[in-house]
């Protein structure tokens, strides 16, 4: 089989692996920058070895030693995305089998992409600043000079200094903390990963937070602000988890915790291990939105402990993972959930297929990311079309206990290892021996490297959605005179998960009339609903609906979360009514020293912002 390369690393992993990582991180919160030293434990793959390279981003390097001696460094030629190589001489020669100890003094950049620094305004708490790091997919180039590819995994140590009146926590095991002996307004927390692991799940936070305990192996922790409300939310926690036990094997990471991050996180969920990340807009009120933390929990068998080998096998991580969330769904409350939800999850691939376009082949599920930066390619893609193909196997194999018994034995076979689609595949034929000639059937190349939807749709059980899709269409097929007829028992019996297909229905058509929009308004009381699924798919609607008082409840709801499902979304829906576009990108501007960079970055192409209007960035 020929060498697997990673089109977004500069470190060429066949001849050399990071085994551990040790670090030391002096959290400085006035100049926004990590001032770091990380030992680097390397294992030599080759007979002759005497340089190695690492990916940086930005970073400013002080000094690098291989095994105490100086080492020369030089950085190579800057990419416009993938960041700059850091070259490094050693100054000995070594063979196959043996280690190198790099230590490196250097500090991360203010810009840093990888990391959030907030200042008070912009907490809950409105007291003390706040860090928070995303290296999901290549970012840890900008906090850690690594080989940063998801085809090398490592344990990692870590002691972090912060202010005394902060906490520091990591995706790791905590491992106590101490006042700092150089600085008496600080304390350092200690941290130990003793799985190994891929760099971009290498994660810090910085800020007043607290926790509660909500289970035997887990803790939420948030701001003061969310922290009651986390615990209620997040109470089924170890329930999800015993499921996914008997589903996929032992759980190995030790604890599982959940961080509530402040709302400018990027995502819903990072699976950060032993650390959860998690966006406040999870927090409905009724639980409803707490299966985004079986997504999550389901990560540290797929994607955590399995782990894709390069970007390009995304949908080997999430298409697993979604499968999983839903077999966990299943067991907890019905075969007929689990379908609903991959009802949804059609849907949400559609949508992104719609935007990126049908023949965009970042549509494949397995792209050509060579040139292509992560962040743009990121969608519904590889979780959806992932699971769909899937589920498409679990038909065609005999049902979902026995896929699942692939599933499991797939994780067994591949734990702590990273894979390819070809192996995936390879293990499936060998799995599946008996049946051969039906996998032979399937339409790979369709399936694989083919933009667009799948080559086939498979047929999900509908009663959940039946109802969805009746009042659905009711709505399309109203006449002016007919609008009397809707009343508030239309929604009464549905749950908060049919509210929302309900509405995602609706944005698969074309625009409601206005007259329409505020008759649903007024019978079902949208606006007051604070689930966030629910309100940005509503918000959606009346803003299609070219109802005007709701733009600004559009915009309100883009800036106040940066969660990118829905704040990109809402921009671009404001900023395709012609009257608002010019508010849409005034707002956004305004806005924008308050998002994440990736999130920052990808609002302005949708909008078509020049990077040079950066007012206030």
């Amino acid at each position: 089989m020929a060498p697997v390369v990673d089109p977004c690393s500069f470190s060429s992993f066949d001849k050399c692996v990071t085994k551990h990582l040790n670090l030391t991180y002096y959290v400085d919160f006035d100049s926004h920058v990590l001032k770091g030293k990380v030992a680097l434990t390397v294992e030599i793959l080759q007979d002759t070895f005497s340089s190695l390279t690492l990916d940086t981003k930005d970073l400013k390097i002080l000094k690098v030693t291989a095994n105490g001696q100086v080492a020369k460094f030089a950085f190579g030629p800057k990419h416009s995305f993938n960041g700059t190589p850091l070259e490094i001489s050693l100054p000995f020669e070594l063979s196959r089998g043996q280690h190198v100890i790099v230590e490196i003094e250097y500090e991360t950049s203010p810009t840093a992409v990888a990391l959030q620094w907030l200042t008070p305004a912009q907490t809950a708490g409105k007291t003390h600043p706040y860090l928070f790091s995303q290296c999901q997919a290549t970012h840890c180039r900008t906090m850690i000079p690594c080989q940063d590819t998801p085809s090398v995994k490592h344990t990692y140590y870590a002691q972090v200094s912060v202010p005394k009146e902060l906490v520091a926590l990591m995706s790791a095991m905590r491992d106590g903390q101490e006042p700092d002996p150089q600085d008496s307004g600080r304390i350092i927390y200690r941290f130990r990963q003793p799985v190994p692991m891929p760099s971009y799940l290498i994660a810090i936070v910085v800020g007043a937070v607290e926790s509660r305990e909500i289970g035997p192996r887990t803790r939420v922790w948030s701001e003061k602000e969310y922290v009651d409300q986390a615990a209620f939310e997040f109470s089924e926690t170890e329930t999800m988890l015993k499921t996914a036990e008997s589903l996929a094997g032992p759980y190995v990471w030790g604890q599982y915790d959940i961080l509530v991050l402040p709302p400018s996180f990027p995502y819903g969920g990072m699976e950060n291990p032993c650390l959860t990340f998690a966006t406040p807009t999870l927090l409905a009120g009724d639980r409803s939105l707490a299966n985004v933390i079986a997504h999550e929990i389901s990560h540290s068998w797929t994607g955590n402990l399995v782990t894709n080998k390069t970007w390009e096998h995304f949908w080997l991580n999430e298409g697993h993972t979604v499968y999983l969330e839903r077999m966990i769904g299943r067991c907890m409350e019905s075969e007929q959930f689990r379908q609903f939800k991959a009802i949804g999850g059609w849907k949400e691939l559609q949508e992104s297929v719609n935007t990126f376009g049908a023949n965009n082949p970042l549509t494949n599920l397995v792209p050509n990311l060579h040139e292509v930066d992560t962040d743009e390619a990121f969608s519904s893609v590889p979780y959806e079309k992932g699971f769909a193909l899937l589920y498409h196997l679990e038909e065609l194999m005999g049902g979902p206990e026995v896929f699942m018994g692939f599933v499991k034995s797939y994780i067994q076979l591949f734990a702590y290892s990273s894979v390819t689609t070809e192996e995936w595949k390879n293990y499936l034929f060998t799995y599946f021996k008996d049946k051969v000639d039906i996998l032979n059937k399937v339409d790979w190349n369709g399936w694989m490297h083919t933009p667009g939807m799948p080559p086939v749709k498979p047929q999900y059980d509908t009663s959940m959605a039946d109802a969805c899709t009746a009042l659905c269409q009711r709505w399309l097929k109203a006449k002016e005179g007919d609008l009397a007829s809707f009343t508030q028992a239309d929604v009464k019996q549905l749950s908060s998960h049919q509210i929302i297909e309900f509405l995602a229905l609706l944005l698969q058509e074309e625009p409601i009339p206005l007259s329409h929009a505020k008759r649903m308004e007024e019978v079902y009381s949208l606006n007051s609903i604070k689930n966030a699924e629910i309100r940005a798919r509503w918000l959606r609607v009346c803003v299609r609906a070219k109802w005007e008082e709701s733009v600004p409840l559009a915009l309100k709801m883009a800036t106040e979360q940066g969660r990118m499902k829905f704040t990109r979304p809402l921009f671009r829906e404001v900023y395709n009514f012609d009257k608002f576009r010019d508010e849409a990108v005034k707002t956004f501007i305004a806005h924008r020293a308050e998002m994440h960079p990736v999130t920052a970055n990808l609002v302005a192409k949708d909008l078509k912002v020049d990077q040079s209007q950066k007012t206030g960035f």
